[in-house]
């Protein structure tokens, strides 16, 4: 990487202390992911590979478990790669499943089961998989997305005895996964990698971190890309992968674990990180930490101070830019004395590998301090996309001046400063960040219009005052139509994801368009914050608890009025938000009552019912404190899982 001499300086302090970093060689980039992590298990058999609560395994059982998953296709008439979908939660028996997978010369497919399963049966009928292996507890779900899959239910493997599989001859070409996102025609869309461009990805970490054996890796993630990313870094290299069950374990739980497991490489998102330090207090510590990676969405200079106030002085705060389709394309290292002068950091310099430019609208390289669409030039991008040749020859193009390289189109803007350093400028297409979480607009949309009383629909995003995202659509109806704010939002749950469905939904006559006859999105109008329309009469508060409640819904929403019986979802309240109220009600009420309970009363109603229920538990100070310290660092997940489980009350079920 030509980093300057600043960047060169704090990427020198960014070593295990115990000095064991071994570089990732070029020329492993070109063999395949189980000859590397061969050799890696052959050097460090007895090391910890992973961990995930009491279940560790080490490199050596690592091996003879992806050993016996081969096995499974030892016999088959198929001797080309094809996918294999794979069920299978977080930990040892998902990582051997991807590499046993590999090993036999297919390739695999990560099925999130948190994921509504239209979506997930979607995922599997794309990827044209025809196995399908899952775990025990997935069974159900399994049965309902196999389509034309034959299912296999993983079970604990023998590892009592070696079996050597014998080697598959494997192509760096060959592909080795399918990521899939969020895709602009309403149907997931697949990201090809071959073995070259994953182990390229794991060779840019490694050598951009110092991984080295010494290392204990954070896990934080489920169901994407990074849980491969984040996976290889470590299995390719020695390290420790430790696993960190959200849902299990309690996100207020995390400070403890990153403590207690003594991690020392942590792979966070931007908001979990936000999260994480905001519970943090100053006599709280991580020795061990070294290198804090953050991901995910735009980090701004109050997750550095913060990074500033918490984290030990030796640890290097690292950001940058990524996608499924190129990995780290560049990075940008800070430690306590860097100077952030800028609302949002850096991306920084080009990866190694990674070649970077930003284009205009004609395709012409912008100078300087100007707005472009950011570029990548690599021989180590994503295949292509799944099935999609029109779109992979859209995104992708072939380097005239190297037949090796090719060229990908991020949708990405920004800006270089005249030392080379890149500066995020937001996204040129449709795609954005909720809550952290990758959203195609045109996706949404397109659920929208499915709906049969719906003509024409619009979706955006509206920066709310702490500077985060608000999704919002704009819909037009048919003309007898008195399509609510409900219906809508009882349309889209089955279809996407919670974080994926508008918060408000604006009802106009039609969209306003421009004098070529696109559309006008300068004169869509403002969101106000009035109440939307509900099937629910207005109802005003009939006590002085529910006045109370009603101004706290009110403050967080951004709405008013709001009435007793209105639905907390269908007033525009998401998860997090929902954290925030119920942080509120305990902290005024200051009474002793389960968590859950108030995620089941979404109206002010049903939750005074249930404050006045158990108003005679009253709370200590300590036991308060712990109540709003683990409500404030609920992860998005472990808000979507509380809510979910209250279903049972809400006219979402």
């Amino acid at each position: 990487m030509n980093l300057p001499p600043e960047q060169q300086a704090i990427r020198a302090q960014c070593f295990h202390p115990c000095g064991a970093f071994v570089e990732f060689p070029a020329e492993d980039v070109e063999t395949s992911i189980p000859a590397r992590f061969e050799k890696i298990a052959r050097a460090y058999p007895h090391r910890l590979a992973i961990k995930a609560g009491e279940h560790a395994v080490r490199y050596d059982q690592l091996d003879m478990m992806a050993n016996r998953v081969a096995e499974k296709f030892r016999g088959e008439a198929s001797t080309q790669a094809e996918p294999v979908s794979l069920l299978i939660d977080n930990g040892p028996d998902l990582i051997a499943t991807m590499l046993g997978v590999l090993k036999a010369g297919r390739f695999f497919i990560l099925v999130d089961a948190s994921l509504p399963t239209a979506r997930v049966a979607a995922i599997v009928r794309d990827s044209h998989s025809r196995l399908l292996l899952h775990q025990k507890r997935h069974g159900l779900m399994a049965k309902e997305i196999a389509a034309d899959c034959r299912l296999v239910e993983l079970k604990n493997p023998d590892i009592s005895a070696c079996i050597d599989y014998g080697a598959i001859p494997i192509a760096p070409s060959d592909p080795s996964t399918v990521f899939y996102t969020s895709g602009s025609t309403g149907q997931p869309k697949g990201v090809v990698h071959s073995h070259r461009s994953l182990l390229h990805k794991t060779l840019r970490r490694t050598n951009a971190l110092h991984v080295s054996p010494e290392d204990r890796v954070s896990l934080l993630s489920s169901g994407t890309s990074n849980v491969v990313s984040m996976a290889f870094s470590a299995i390719l290299n020695g390290a420790a992968l430790i696993v960190f069950d959200r849902q299990k374990d309690g996100i207020a739980n995390l400070k403890g674990w990153l403590q207690a497991e003594r991690i020392s490489i942590c792979f966070i998102s931007a908001q979990f990180f936000r999260i994480l330090s905001d519970s943090l207090t100053a006599n709280d510590g991580f020795p061990d930490l070294r290198v804090v990676r953050l991901s995910s969405e735009k980090a701004r200079r109050s997750d550095f101070e913060r990074f500033r106030r918490h984290f030990p002085r030796h640890c290097i705060l690292v950001n940058g830019l990524s996608s499924s389709e190129t990995g780290v394309t560049s990075k940008y290292f800070m430690n306590h004395d860097s100077q952030i002068v800028v609302d949002n950091l850096p991306l920084g310099y080009p990866a190694e590998g990674m070649e970077i430019s930003l284009l205009d609208d004609d395709g012409q390289q912008v100078g300087f301090d100007n707005d472009g669409e950011i570029v990548v030039r690599s021989k180590y991008l994503a295949s292509g996309y799944w099935n999609n040749p029109t779109l992979s020859a859209a995104k992708f193009k072939q380097d005239p001046e190297d037949p090796e390289k090719r060229i990908y189109y991020t949708g990405d803007l920004a800006l270089m400063r005249p030392d080379g350093c890149l500066m995020h400028r937001g996204r040129k297409d449709y795609r954005i960040k909720i809550r952290g979480y990758g959203v195609d607009l045109l996706e949404v949309e397109k659920a929208l219009l499915a709906h049969p009383d719906i003509d024409e629909a619009l979706a955006t995003t509206i920066e709310e005052e702490d500077g985060t995202a608000r999704l919002i659509a704009y819909v037009v109806c048919g003309r007898q139509s008195d399509t609510l704010a409900s219906d809508l939002r009882n349309h889209l749950k089955d279809k996407l994801a919670e974080y994926m469905i508008p918060s408000l939904f604006i009802r106009l006559d039609y969209l306003p368009l421009t004098a070529n006859g696109k559309i006008d999105r300068k004169a869509l109008p403002k969101p106000d914050h009035w109440r939307p329309e509900l099937g629910t009469p207005y109802a005003k508060p009939q006590n002085r608890m529910e006045e109370k409640l009603v101004r706290i819904w009110q403050e967080v929403l951004g709405v008013r009025p709001v009435g007793i019986g209105d639905n907390f979802f269908d007033l525009g309240g998401h998860s997090l938000a929902a954290t925030r109220v119920v942080s509120r009600v305990i902290q005024l009420f200051q009474i002793d009552m389960p968590l859950q309970s108030l995620f089941q009363s979404p109206t002010i109603a049903a939750m005074a019912a249930v404050i006045t229920a158990h108003q005679g538990k009253t709370l200590g100070e300590r036991r308060l404190k712990t109540i709003l310290d683990e409500l404030a660092s609920l992860s998005d997940a472990e808000a979507q899982q509380l809510v979910s489980e209250g279903r049972t009350t809400s006219t979402r079920k």
